[in-house]
C-alpha cells in the first residue's frame, strides 16, 4: 500500500498569532510584511504529510474509481485526467487506473445525457492504493454493495479520496466519523446535518486527513488529486501533470471566495498577463503602484480586480507564490538558504524562514532534509 496510517492531524493554514507586527506594506521585497490574516486556508494536512520523508509515505501504483448511478462526468473526468492517462513520456511513473461499479460493462446513468459502463466490478477495489469517489447525486442511501466495498477498502489500508459531493458516500459508509473533511460549499450544511460526527471545514479547497482526502466542489477536485501526486510521486510529477492540464500545480485560497464573489470571466483584459509577468520575476521588487501602472489601471481598480480574479490581495498572492517557488528550489536544487531567499524575492534568509514556516509549518532546512530529491 502507498501510505502508512498514522494518528494525529494538524492544519496547514494561516493562523492569527497576534503580536506587534505592522500592517500590510505595499513593498513586497523588503522586510515589512503583514502577519495578521496572512493567507486564507488552503487545506488541512495530516502530520505525516508535513514531516515524513517520501520513503516512508511511499508511492502509489493503483487507483480505482468507483462509479454509481448519478455520477458527475466532470469530476470523474478529473480523476481520469490526473490518474488515468499514461504520462510516462513526461517522467510520471505509470499508474494502473481501474473504473469500477456494481455491474461491470453495464452503462450507468450520469448527471447529464451520457452513460458510463464501468469496466471492472467492485472486486477490483482490492489492493488499490487509492480508491476515489467522484461527485454523485446527494441522497440518504447509496448502493449497499458500494458502501461495503468502501469500508473493506479502508479497512484493508487503501487511501480514500472523494471529489465534491462524493464526500456524502464516504459519510454514509461511516468513514468520515471523527475526521476532518470538506465538500462543495453548497452542500456543507447538509453534510454537517446528516453526518454530525464528521469534522467539517467548509472553507478549504481540500482536506488531507492522512488516508482520507476530501475536496470542495467541482474544479476543486483537481487540487487534492495533484496534491496526492505530489505527496506520493514528488513535485516534478505533479508539475508535469499540471502543465499538461494547463492548471497551477497548487492554488492558494479556499472555496469561500467563490461563495462571496462571482467567478470572473476570462476576458481579454484579464490580469493573467500580469500574473504571468510576476511569476517570471519573483525575485524582483513589486509594488501595487507599479503593477497597476503596468496593467493600465488605477491602484484602487487594480486592487479590486486582483481580488476578484484571484480571491486574495496582490501581497498575499505574491508571497504565496514565493513560498511555493522556495519549496521547489529546496526540493530540486542544492542552493543554500540565502540564495533560495534571493531567487524567490524574500531578500533575506530570515524573511524566507518566517514566511515558509508560517505557510508550510516547518523550517526550510527541515523541509529540505525531508523532501529533497536525492540520487537513487
Amino acid at each position: 500500500m502507498w501510505r502508512r496510517r498514522l494518528p494525529g492531524v494538524v492544519s496547514l493554514q494561516a493562523v492569527d498569532e497576534g503580536g506587534d507586527e505592522e500592517g500590510e506594506h505595499q513593498k513586497f521585497h523588503g522586510t515589512k510584511f503583514a502577519l495578521r490574516n496572512f493567507l486564507p486556508p488552503v487545506a488541512g494536512l495530516s502530520l505525516c504529510n508535513k514531516i515524513l520523508p517520501r520513503s516512508v509515505v511511499g508511492m502509489f501504483r493503483t487507483v480505482a474509481a468507483v462509479l454509481m448511478p448519478g455520477v458527475a462526468p466532470f469530476e470523474f473526468g478529473v480523476l481520469c485526467e490526473v490518474f488515468g492517462i499514461d504520462r510516462t513520456e513526461d517522467g510520471v511513473p505509470p499508474i494502473e487506473f481501474r473504473v469500477c461499479g456494481e455491474q461491470p460493462g453495464e452503462p450507468l446513468r450520469t448527471s447529464v445525457a451520457v452513460q458510463f459502463p464501468p469496466a471492472s466490478g467492485l472486486d477490483a477495489l482490492a489492493g488499490a492504493d487509492l480508491v476515489a469517489v467522484p461527485a454523485t447525486e446527494v441522497r440518504r442511501d447509496y448502493p449497499p454493495a458500494i458502501i461495503g466495498a468502501l469500508r473493506q477498502a479502508s479497512a484493508s489500508g487503501s487511501t480514500l479520496l472523494s471529489v465534491c459531493s462524493g464526500a456524502f458516500v464516504l459519510g454514509a459508509a461511516g468513514l468520515l466519523d471523527g475526521r476532518r473533511c470538506t465538500t462543495h460549499w453548497r452542500y456543507a450544511d447538509q453534510l454537517a446535518e446528516w453526518f454530525p460526527k464528521a469534522l467539517l471545514d467548509p472553507d478549504v479547497l481540500f482536506v488531507d486527513d492522512g488516508d482520507a482526502i476530501t475536496s470542495a466542489g467541482t474544479a476543486a477536485g483537481i487540487d487534492p488529486c495533484l496534491h496526492l501526486v505530489r505527496r506520493e510521486l514528488g513535485s516534478a510529477a505533479a508539475a508535469a501533470i499540471a502543465r499538461r492540464m494547463v492548471v497551477p500545480p497548487q492554488r492558494d485560497g479556499g472555496q469561500r471566495q467563490y461563495v462571496e464573489l462571482p467567478i470572473p470571466e476570462c476576458t481579454a483584459d484579464s490580469l493573467t498577463p500580469i500574473l504571468t509577468w510576476m511569476l517570471d520575476r519573483l525575485a524582483d521588487e513589486h509594488t501595487v503602484a507599479d503593477l497597476a501602472q503596468r496593467a493600465h489601471m488605477s491602484e484602487r481598480t487594480f486592487a479590486r480586480r486582483f481580488v476578484a480574479e484571484t480571491g486574495t490581495t496582490p501581497h498575499r498572492w505574491l508571497t504565496m507564490q514565493r513560498v511555493l517557488h522556495a519549496r521547489r528550489l529546496l526540493e530540486d536544487t542544492p542552493l543554500d538558504i540565502d540564495h533560495v531567499a534571493e531567487q524567490c524575492g524574500f531578500g533575506s534568509a530570515a524573511l524566507l524562514r518566517h514566511h515558509f514556516r508560517r505557510v508550510v509549518g516547518v523550517a526550510p532546512a527541515d523541509y529540505r532534509r525531508t523532501f529533497a530529491d536525492r540520487p537513487a
